[in-house]
């Protein structure tokens, strides 16, 4: 079922009112593909415009926050967590891995997801000069706990 159409098949932000406030958490990754000597000069500190980790982290934890401003269904929410880590798998990849947490009525998929993606286009916004061949792959949820619906977790077969 569509949680997010009415009986007469009309978009609506769902109805969250008589839910009770749980414990919920989500992680969810995407990875940037890079030159090799792009991730070279990242590593390094080399890079012209500074820190860029630092940059994309900040960018996916503000995303995470602003979600529903992005998203037209979701809800506002008051997130009491949000970590966003950048790794770096050698030779030309990086894993953006974010996590959000809340006590609430609905859960912080959307967030996490944001908070991943806006993190990636940040490292390529910062990147790009440099090289304009990065891919952003594989963004995807992770892991969700809380709510009705349970505890989620990827198969690491789907994994990237």
């Amino acid at each position: 079922m569509l949680t997010h159409l009415d009986a007469q098949g009309n978009a609506n932000m769902v109805d969250v009112s008589d839910k009770a406030n749980t414990a919920r958490e989500a992680t969810a990754q995407a990875w940037i593909r890079m030159q090799p000597a792009t991730l070279t000069l990242i590593e390094q500190g080399g890079h012209p415009k500074g820190d860029v980790f630092a940059v994309a982290r900040i960018a996916g934890i503000q995303a995470a926050k602003r979600t529903h401003e992005l998203i037209p269904l979701c809800h506002p929410l008051l997130l009491t967590s949000i970590k966003v880590h950048l790794t770096v798998q050698a030779p030309d990849r990086v894993h953006i891995q974010a996590t959000c947490k809340l006590c609430g009525q609905t859960g912080v998929e959307m967030e996490a997801l944001t908070a991943a993606s806006v993190a990636a286009l940040t490292l390529y916004d910062m990147c790009k000069a440099v090289d304009r061949s990065m891919t952003i792959e594989n963004l995807q949820l992770v892991e969700k706990r809380g709510g009705k619906s349970g505890h989620y977790q990827l198969n690491p077969n789907e994994a990237n």
